[in-house]
């Protein structure tokens, strides 16, 4: 409980007379008091994931440096200010990251207790002409589908960095899983039944409370393409038996204690691409996931079996993919005998 302190005596004499004396406890009670204020700070920022503070604090600076260029305060902005940064930036930042950049201004605002100028008619004025200008249109990463996932892992590089980026590969696209959750994994999360592998995935975007979800990895019908024989090859010639699943390989070829980042995954996408022969523009980390999802849909699988295995909230979100998936199938124009 905070305890009011007596005012002050104001002269010398009452000073010296009536000293304020300071309860017993209350500098342990206000230690205390401090310590609670860091796990404070603390849980608000496990309330978003890494990738999501390393996004805003981008935005802000941007938006920071912005505002001193042009001698403007950045916290509390006004209206105006937030119009004209939009204005200058549209001409060069996608819609998306423009909204992105707005969020962020309002999250600062409230976390700092102001009025978020992005509520303003003026600023949201300003956003809507953007929007129609430059439309808002998402460009999705191209998903590796099960041909270029083949080509992918038969132009492996030899030794344990091809036997890891082999697992790599294959369990994240049979598992369609975002890049976080697949080098998030430890050893403990991964275990062999006689159907497959059940993969316990127990933090992931849509589920920071980390209340987790298992998903089926089944076996392959290819030797080369099975997850499950992917994964137990990596397991055994690397020699992990816990901690991180997936991690670093160094030239030499020797596994290291670190975890693999999420970045990792784009580059393993990206080379095993480019040494298949192809083009890796337009592919990256989430190809895999949104593979997938498309090669599922292009099979006639339910929507309701991808959606457990991609974990979606949204329907809505998913069907993004599954109509990319659907383009060719029962296709009007394929019926009119052209």
């Amino acid at each position: 409980m905070l305890v009011k302190q007596r005012q002050a005596p104001h002269t010398s004499d009452q000073i010296n007379s009536h000293a304020v004396v300071t309860p017993v406890g209350a500098k342990h009670h206000a230690g205390r008091f401090e310590e609670l204020g860091d796990e404070v700070h603390r849980y608000v920022k496990q309330a978003k994931t890494e990738n999501t503070r390393r996004a805003y604090r981008a935005d802000w600076d941007d938006f920071s440096n912005w505002c001193e260029k042009y001698r403007r305060q950045p916290l509390p902005a006004a209206p105006d200010t937030v119009a004209y940064y939009l204005a200058d930036r549209s001409k060069d930042l996608k819609t998306s990251t423009l909204q992105r950049r707005l969020a962020t201004i309002a999250e600062a605002h409230r976390e700092a207790g102001f009025e978020s100028p992005t509520k303003s008619s003026q600023v949201k004025s300003v956003w809507a002409g953007i929007r129609c200008e430059k439309g808002v249109a998402q460009n999705h990463k191209k998903p590796t589908l099960t041909k270029h996932i083949r080509e992918m892992v038969s132009h492996l590089p030899d030794g344990l960095l091809g036997v890891r980026d082999r697992a790599l590969l294959l369990l994240g696209f049979a598992g369609a899983m975002r890049r976080s959750e697949l080098v998030g994994l430890d050893v403990t999360d991964v275990a062999l039944t006689d159907e497959g592998l059940v993969v316990l995935i127990r933090k992931s975007k849509t589920d920071q409370v980390k209340e987790g979800r298992k998903i089926g990895i089944p076996r392959g019908e290819h030797t080369e393409t099975c997850p499950v024989r992917a994964v137990l090859a990596w397991l055994d010639e690397a020699d992990i038996k816990e901690g991180a699943l997936f991690r670093s390989v160094n030239k030499h070829g020797h596994v290291m204690g670190t975890r693999l980042s999420d970045r990792t995954v784009a580059e393993v996408v990206k080379r095993s691409l480019v040494a298949a022969g192809k083009s890796a523009r337009g592919f990256a980390a989430h190809s895999l996931r949104a593979g997938l999802i498309t090669q599922a849909a292009m099979n006639d699988v339910p929507e309701r079996a991808i959606q457990e295995q991609s974990g979606h909230k949204s329907l809505l979100v998913m069907r993004r993919y599954i109509r990319d998936g659907s383009l060719f199938r029962q296709n009007a124009a394929a019926k009119v005998g052209l």
